[in-house]
């Protein structure tokens, strides 16, 4: 199924754009960032502290923070509706405890996990992250999690693993977005193993020093901060060890816009949008997008040899 675009942003967006044509330039730079839905956001300090968490040396230092309710507030999360301001809204129907993550397919021994485990099991890091979202915006968020290479190593896959199939919650009771056929649930993602070992990737448990909160991906979710951000899939409960590449959601949907790897590259454009520029939320001026999302030292060697253009 295609998605319109009228499903992908929001009404409001656009009519915020039209206005701003009829104002011009002068004092209408707020119209064109993202509404925070400042109402529905708790503020840093209301979500339960994780502890014992230490400064990864991963992090990106040198960009300012996006603040806490732009990344709060702002968010793709379709299973709470399509609007970006919907999940913080409506995500209070997830109840993000308990919560247990199955593992399968080809590992040493299937495992059902509860996310509080796996935050002792596995220490914990605060990792400052760009982040590259869809329609040309950025941000820059304080992630908490533990290196999703280290989970891996844990569960010994065998031989026959070269890729990791995601798995999101489906419960339209907790999840009310899915009762309408935006996409087919539950959300699915994947990557290759070489991606999910790589140091960079984690799984996320927390922001801002805090548990992360429902509307970005309560309890866990995947980040690989070289990629675009439909491939955070969020409120994970099932990881299988796959043998083939998995289906993805968005490439399901949109296999002319979405493809498997999801990295970042400035020089192929979206069918409806520049990738060329971005974005950060909290500011006006766009400003170059690097590739991999200057992240191309660290991750280019995984993609030799791969066209980039067609393996997009």
């Amino acid at each position: 199924m295609k998605i319109p675009s009228s499903e992908i942003t929001p009404r409001g967006l656009y009519l915020r754009r039209r206005e701003f044509l009829r104002l011009g330039a002068a004092g209408a730079g707020a119209l064109l960032l993202p509404r925070s839905a400042s109402a529905a956001v708790a503020p840093p300090g209301k979500l339960a502290r994780i502890e014992g968490v230490k400064d990864s040396p991963l992090s990106t230092r040198d960009e300012k923070l996006t603040p806490y309710g732009d990344v709060t507030g702002y968010n793709n999360f379709y299973e709470f509706g399509t609007g970006k301001d919907d999940p913080a809204r409506a995500a209070g129907t997830l109840r993000p405890r308990p919560w247990t993550v199955s593992f399968e397919g080809e590992i040493k021994e299937p495992r059902r996990l509860d996310v509080d485990e796996l935050m002792k099991r596995f220490p914990l890091e605060e990792r400052i992250y760009r982040m590259r979202c869809v329609e040309a915006w950025s941000m820059v968020v304080p992630w908490v999690g533990f290196p999703l290479g280290a989970l891996v190593k844990w569960l010994e896959p065998t031989s026959k693993a070269k890729y990791l199939a995601f798995e999101t919650l489906r419960d339209p009771e907790r999840m009310p977005g899915q009762r309408q056929g935006v996409l087919d649930w539950p959300y699915v993602e994947g990557l290759r193993i070489d991606e999910a070992v790589h140091p960079l990737a984690i799984l996320a448990v927390g922001l801002y020093g805090e548990v992360l909160p429902n509307q970005n991906g309560a309890p866990v979710r995947l980040v690989v901060p070289w990629k675009y951000g439909f491939k955070g899939i969020k409120s994970i409960v099932r990881v299988r060890f796959v043998e083939s590449p998995p289906p993805t959601s968005w490439n399901i949907s949109a296999p002319g816009e979405y493809g498997f790897y999801a990295n970042v590259n400035p020089e192929v454009d979206h069918p409806r949008w520049s990738q060329a520029r971005e974005r950060r939320l909290g500011e006006f001026f766009r400003r170059k997008t690097l590739p991999f999302n200057g992240y191309g030292d660290q991750v280019a060697g995984l993609y030799a040899g791969l066209d980039l253009r067609k393996n997009y």
